[in-house]
């Protein structure tokens, strides 16, 4: 997070030095890995607060909020820098003043790239996929990087005559924080409104309640994404044998959330009801 922030300013400042409209673009791209880092971040920090009075729930609905935000301010960067780029695109371009843009795209090519496997090896170790994903996004900062190094370096070498390049290559890169928004807002707003996950996490999960021995039917199935990464909250109502104990029944739901958590690691509320099984009258 703070290798982005610096990156965020070295890159911008850089663009206004240097009057360089492609650098910008790349500093703002750097700004949507904070779109990322601070949900991880805060969400960590969020995971450990209890529910209070005013939140039973707790609190991990902040920073899909704050995402949201953060996608609809880039866009809206995106959107001014691409439209400065091509209402001068056409204008006489007094060129590139020196290499600053140039060598600071390069530095975010280097840092990036190793933030993306040390963030992708701690992911991994940790079995967190929130971190998994952040690891890509630092991935797509080099890649626009790299094309802001090229068409940075073509205006240079290129004089008076190529000094259009950095703006198209800004026009380029406004495109992609445009999607990157975009992007960001749609998995925000998928949180917020308690969308389910894919047919095959939902798949994974009936496996895991069926397979558990005990269990012989179940229904009201029910499981929606919520909080940082990619966090799911789920209810069902399994059945069981009519005769057993309750303590048995009670050890079966047991074995059913252990399952489900095991299978998926990113479930973190499990809440199983049991039932008596009615067989279903023969007709």
């Amino acid at each position: 997070m703070i290798i982005n922030i610096l990156l965020v300013l070295g890159k911008v400042g850089a663009g206004i030095i240097s009057t360089s409209s492609a650098i910008i673009a790349d500093g703002l791209h750097s700004l949507s890995d904070l779109a990322s880092d601070i949900p991880v971040l805060w969400g960590i920090s969020a995971a450990k607060q209890p529910p209070d009075e005013d939140h039973h729930y707790g609190h991990s609905r902040y920073e899909t909020i704050t995402a949201l935000f953060v996608g609809i301010l880039l866009i809206g960067a995106a959107l001014f820098v691409a439209g400065q780029a091509i209402i001068t695109l056409s204008q006489h371009h007094a060129g590139l003043r020196n290499w600053l843009p140039f060598y600071m795209a390069l530095a975010s090519i280097i840092l990036k790239e190793l933030l993306y496997w040390w963030t992708r090896a701690v992911g991994r170790r940790f079995h967190n996929t929130a971190l998994i994903a952040n690891a890509w996004h630092h991935r797509s900062d080099a890649f626009t990087s790299i094309a802001a190094a090229l068409g940075i370096a073509g205006a240079l070498l290129g004089g008076e005559r190529w000094a259009f390049l950095d703006h198209l290559t800004a026009v380029l890169l406004a495109s992609f924080l445009i999607y990157i928004g975009i992007r960001i807002i749609r998995q925000s707003l998928k949180k917020l409104t308690d969308r389910a996950p894919g047919p095959e996490v939902v798949a994974q999960l009936h496996q895991a309640i069926t397979q558990i021995p005990g269990v012989r039917s179940f229904h009201a199935f029910r499981a929606r994404h919520s909080g940082a990464g990619n966090r799911i909250e789920m209810d069902v109502h399994i059945q069981v044998d009519p005769e057993i104990s309750v303590r048995a029944g009670h050890e079966i739901a047991n074995q059913v959330e252990k399952e489900i958590r095991r299978s998926n690691p990113d479930v973190t509320t499990v809440v199983v009801h049991i039932e008596p099984f009615q067989q279903s009258p023969e007709i």
